[in-house]
């Protein structure tokens, strides 16, 4: 095998013509120039230099080896500074994959946050839900993904192989028309709103749901069901029907003849950020997931 320490003895020997020369060169003796080079030659079987008086000329080998070191030698040079770029956070890219309410909210922050300490550092956005966004991590198509899981709901151990760093806790609020004979109370079990027409959401939201409120005794009438959580308050807002709505979808909702009443006993979701082992390691990853935190502590 061919290392690259040896190439750069055998270009230098090129340059200077001699070991010793070589040898000046490089900060080292002439013995070790001399033995690298017999380690060279005996990993390409040939001979790469020749002498001839008290010249050293290069083989026909030696010199097809000195043309095609140059450009190792600097295809490696670049690769260590771009390694060293991206070690001290002064390059790298990370691919964050997140749900809509999260991307309206923490991810901005976090974003401008994290420009601003490294500038070098590029972030790619793109939307799922979980899980698909967690197979997406799983599948080597993101480094970060944020996700979201129902305290008590089933499959608590679907993270178990991933680092996962916890942002924050989110709970749900019942929202019902401006006029609505329950507009103005202060929290409402969810079991009052049994007999009402219901707005859903996204299919992990309405999965939790329906698991909610088959708990409470009914199962709920969907009329409608939208990702878009603008549309969601939009509908409760012109009187067809009730929703539920994590608390953090609504920083970025306007709410027009709507009104929010919090739920009792309350329902939360757990918001974190995820990643797998071997990305953590990597700075532009790791300093994503400190700004992700510090967005969602604000």
């Amino acid at each position: 095998m061919i290392e690259a320490r040896h190439l750069r003895v055998l270009r230098a020997v090129a340059t200077t013509g001699s070991f010793s020369a070589a040898a000046r060169e490089l900060g080292c003796t002439q013995p070790a120039v001399s033995q690298q080079m017999k380690a060279l030659e005996g990993s390409v079987g040939t001979p790469l230099l020749v002498r001839t008086g008290r010249e050293m000329r290069m083989t026909q080998a030696g010199e097809v080896l000195v043309r095609h070191a140059a450009g190792v030698l600097a295809g490696l040079t670049a690769a260590e500074e771009e390694v060293a770029a991206i070690a001290g956070l002064r390059a790298g890219r990370v691919r964050l994959v997140s749900f809509p309410s999260g991307s309206s909210t923490l991810v901005p922050a976090a974003l401008a946050a994290l420009r601003d300490a490294h500038p070098g550092t590029r972030v790619s956005l793109e939307e799922a839900e979980p899980p698909r966004s967690v197979e997406m991590l799983r599948e080597g198509d993101c480094d970060i993904a944020l996700a979201f899981r129902y305290e008590g709901a089933a499959g608590a151990e679907e993270w178990h192989d991933l680092v996962v760093r916890p942002l924050l806790t989110d709970r749900l609020v019942g929202l019902v028309p401006e006029r609505h004979r329950l507009a103005h109370a202060k929290s409402l079990a969810i079991g009052e709103l049994a007999e009402e027409p219901w707005i859903a959401g996204c299919p992990r939201c309405r999965g939790q749901l329906i698991e909610v409120c088959e708990t409470a005794g009914f199962t709920p009438r969907i009329d409608f069901a939208t990702d878009d959580y603008p549309a969601v308050a939009g509908l409760v807002g012109a009187g067809l029907g009730v929703a539920v709505l994590p608390q953090l979808a609504l920083e970025s909702v306007r709410l027009r003849g709507v009104r929010t009443v919090a739920l009792e006993p309350a329902v939360r979701r757990e918001i974190v950020a995820l990643t797998l082992p071997d990305l953590a390691q990597v700075p532009a990853v790791g300093a994503t997931l400190d700004q992700l935190a510090r967005a969602a502590g604000r």
